[in-house]
């Protein structure tokens, strides 16, 4: 018999919020140091990563705002780069100043916002530069626990896919969903041709007629069968075919196309999901009008960003100290040139000498608990990030899977 009802494994906001959602370690540290009277000891922390995954000479700052609306209302003063900036190894995202105390349980939340959002829109980021100018959607939930599921598409979507799948997304991003259907309406019907037309029939009109065409028959026959069904109401065609059953996709893809062309249907546009990621949408770009991503993005590698203190204030001194391995001090990042990655590090209140043009990236943002900027909405921070990943496809230097 079962011993209790079921339940989802879920924090709540306010657990998050009060530090509750933490390790161990850190409600020992405060313990200790309530103890000890040093709960008020300032301190400046750093967070950076030391080293991005293998292949990669950037990331995608993501996570900023969740990260302040943790920190608001503690008595900390906060420094970051604008949420969506390109960063490299080495370079601090964010500093927070003030007493260890106030922040010393949240470190592993922020931590987690941070290092999870920011992976994820490093990989959209790397995707939507592999896609050039196709159309690239996020089909990514199915491959998280459903609690995570707006953190996911709003990183996925900073890092500059074109739409999500997620039907909340109006509500926590302001954002239409997009998508088409899954082989389970087709396999319910047991005919695609009935499932193609209930599709047409019942979804609004608004909702392009992008219709799956891998279920039980070949591609080319089930491609040419969707088109000579809905005819001009077609609008694309998307194959999901199983790696298992794939074969060469390229040559897979180029037969649906000469097909369709060779039977008067060359309106219609051929979309590819399942499995992709940079190289396989390398090869498939130029043949194919657009990619449904999931997993790739949703499980990318990890960047590992770590928080570190770096200055201790000792009287009215700040003392740079940290552990081995890092950079005492706190640090201020610079932009040299036009370049998104042309930057430099020195130690904060300094400029770097050889830029032409300094102009400092990290600014505060948090003062003694109040936010003292105005937060840019989503779309304004994913065309920063389209920006930046311009400049760095037109650089001699920008490759296009780095």
């Amino acid at each position: 018999m079962p011993s209790g009802e079921p339940r989802v494994y879920a924090a709540s906001v306010d657990e998050i919020l009060a530090g509750r959602i933490t390790d161990v370690y850190f409600t020992r540290t405060r313990r200790i140091l309530e103890t000890r009277g040093m709960c008020d000891v300032e301190v400046r922390a750093e967070f950076h990563s030391y080293s991005l995954p293998r292949g990669y000479e950037w990331a995608v700052f993501a996570g900023l705002e969740e990260a302040l609306a943790i920190l608001k209302g503690r008595r900390v003063n906060v420094y970051a780069m604008m949420e969506g900036s390109l960063f490299r190894a080495k370079e601090p995202v964010l500093v927070i100043e003030g007493p260890y105390c106030e922040f010393a349980e949240l470190e592993t939340a922020l931590l987690g916002v941070l290092r999870h959002e920011t992976s994820i829109a490093t990989k959209a980021a790397r995707i939507r530069l592999a896609a050039g100018d196709k159309t690239v959607l996020f089909f990514g939930l199915r491959s998280l626990h459903p609690a995570l599921a707006p953190m996911a598409d709003r990183a996925a979507y900073i890092g500059g896919v074109d739409g999500v799948s997620g039907t909340e997304a109006p509500s926590y991003l302001g954002i239409k969903p997009q998508g088409t259907m899954p082989h389970a309406l087709v396999i319910v019907f047991g005919d695609p041709r009935e499932a193609w037309l209930a599709f047409d029939e019942v979804v609004e009109k608004d909702v392009p007629r992008i219709m799956l065409v891998d279920t039980f028959y070949d591609e080319r026959f089930e491609a040419l069968l969707a088109a000579e069904t809905l005819r001009e109401r077609l609008y694309g065609v998307r194959l999901d075919t199983p790696g298992s059953r794939r074969g060469n996709m390229r040559r897979i893809v180029e037969e649906v196309r000469w097909t369709l062309d060779l039977h008067g249907f060359k309106h219609v546009k051929i979309f590819v999901s399942g499995g992709l990621d940079e190289d396989k949408i390398l090869d498939l770009r130029d043949v194919v009008d657009g990619f449904g991503v999931g997993t790739s993005i949703a499980f990318p590698p990890s960047v590992d960003i770590s928080m570190d203190i770096v200055e201790v204030k000792r009287g009215n001194r700040w003392v740079p100290i940290t552990k081995r391995g890092k950079l005492p001090g706190m640090k201020q990042v610079y932009q040299c040139s036009e370049h998104p990655l042309d930057r430099r590090i020195v130690p904060w209140g300094s400029v770097p000498g050889d830029c032409s043009s300094a102009q400092p990236l990290l600014e505060k943002v948090v003062e003694d608990g109040s936010i003292v900027v105005d937060l840019p909405s989503l779309k304004e921070i994913r065309d920063f990030v389209l920006k930046q990943l311009r400049k760095l496809q037109a650089s001699p230097h920008g490759d296009t899977k780095k």
